[in-house]
């Protein structure tokens, strides 16, 4: 990577548009108004936000980046960022939702489907009448995606899907599943597609739901296909593309992890300067001792440069540009600051950063996901090595 191209990808201003700014008011006076109430009672609960995911697609927030002609809001990259950090600043659970519908399900239909899909499909999901969830991670591939064992045998204008996914977001409330299996064992990578999947389909088995430390209303599941019947019709592209889709939406996907971590870092950051203007400890407010001080400053010039990578990371994406690098970069940087941030928010807090009565103590237990998420911070540093060696 050139210094030129660097330069080459920088944003032309760091000022917000007006449509920025209109959804980021609009994000944030609905996450104040309708998610903040009820956090915990779907944190304790782990019952999936269906309501608050329904007033998310009136809002066009459940089709960020899709045309209006498909029932979508029509922005980019840079608004859909937006939405995802000042959603997730109040509950990162209803941040992963919008991130996982949007970059994964949604827009993998609408990157790699015939226009018979599209129409079909996209308006139902864009609009938030249904939820989408993407199926690549198995129980003995997760990392490694070329290593996974569901097969789609084609039998007539059908194929027949046999398998198991692990860690699928929105597994057991989703309506619409991208499946990724293997069509040609023979052929390795080159052997793997990527298919429609109603989840109401005869052999569709949600196995389990998971018990999550954090992103407790976000639903995570198990899955497993026993002889479900896909039609042909569902394939999405050409069979033995499924490995290169899968990886080009995994780069906008790392965008909005990025922008998930974000939002979790700077609500943590938010609650940290709040908690330090108003607890006092031997005689003043400890945000007069230098110790937070310093935790303060080097926490708002990390979240600073993690934001600067998020967003380049999304107007290149907007221009149409290549953003593995980018989008590597952004996820890798973003999510470990994060953790930085809510592990600094609970030890300023103290105690009460350890009880739930105070919002860093979710933060704590939900910013783990996203150096894990779509791609671990270890498997990050990889893409970015291979990618500035030129291996």
């Amino acid at each position: 990577m050139s210094a030129q191209n660097m330069t080459e990808s920088l944003l032309p201003s760091f000022e917000f548009t007006e449509s920025m700014k209109m959804v980021q008011e609009v994000a944030h006076n609905f996450a104040v108004k309708e998610i903040k109430p009820v956090i915990m009672k779907y944190d304790e609960s782990q019952e999936f936000h269906y309501e608050i995911a329904k007033k998310l697609g009136e809002l066009g927030f459940m089709g960020v980046i899709i045309p209006e002609s498909f029932g979508g809001a029509g922005f980019g990259y840079l608004e859909y960022i937006t939405v995802i950090e000042e959603i997730s600043k109040i509950d990162p659970s209803v941040g992963l939702t919008i991130a996982a519908h949007n970059s994964l399900c949604t827009n993998h239909i609408y990157s790699f489907g015939n226009d018979e899909q599209k129409k079909k499909y996209i308006p139902d999901l864009a609009s938030g009448e249904k939820i989408g969830a993407w199926a690549l991670t198995e129980p003995t591939s997760g990392s490694d995606a070329g290593g996974m064992l569901s097969t789609a045998v084609r039998e007539g204008n059908d194929y027949i899907l046999n398998g198991s996914k692990n860690f699928i977001t929105h597994g057991s409330v989703g309506d619409v599943t991208v499946v990724i299996a293997i069509t040609d064992k023979s052929k390795g990578k080159k052997g793997i597609s990527a298919f429609i999947v109603d989840n109401k389909t005869p052999g569709f088995i949600v196995t389990k739901k998971e018990n999550k430390m954090g992103m407790r209303s976000s639903d995570t599941a198990a899955l497993a296909f026993d002889n479900c019947r896909i039609p042909k019709e569902n394939l999405l592209g050409e069979e033995g593309t499924g490995f290169h889709q899968a990886l080009t939406i995994l780069d906008g996907g790392r965008i909005s992890i990025a922008a998930l971590a974000l939002g979790i870092g700077q609500g943590a950051l938010n609650e940290s300067l709040k908690y330090s203007k108003e607890r006092k400890q031997f005689g003043k407010i400890i945000g007069d001792f230098q110790a937070i001080q310093w935790k303060l400053a080097d926490l708002a010039t990390k979240m600073e440069g993690a934001r600067l990578l998020t967003y380049r990371a999304g107007y290149m994406k907007d221009q149409g540009k290549e953003v593995i690098i980018e989008s590597s970069m952004a996820k890798y940087y973003a999510s470990e600051v994060a953790v930085q941030a809510t592990n600094e928010a609970v030890q300023i807090h103290g105690g009460y950063g350890f009880v739930k009565d105070f919002p860093v103590e979710k933060f704590y237990r939900d910013v783990k996901l996203v150096t894990i998420g779509e791609g671990t911070s270890e498997i990050q540093k990889l893409v970015l090595a291979r990618n500035i060696l030129g291996t």
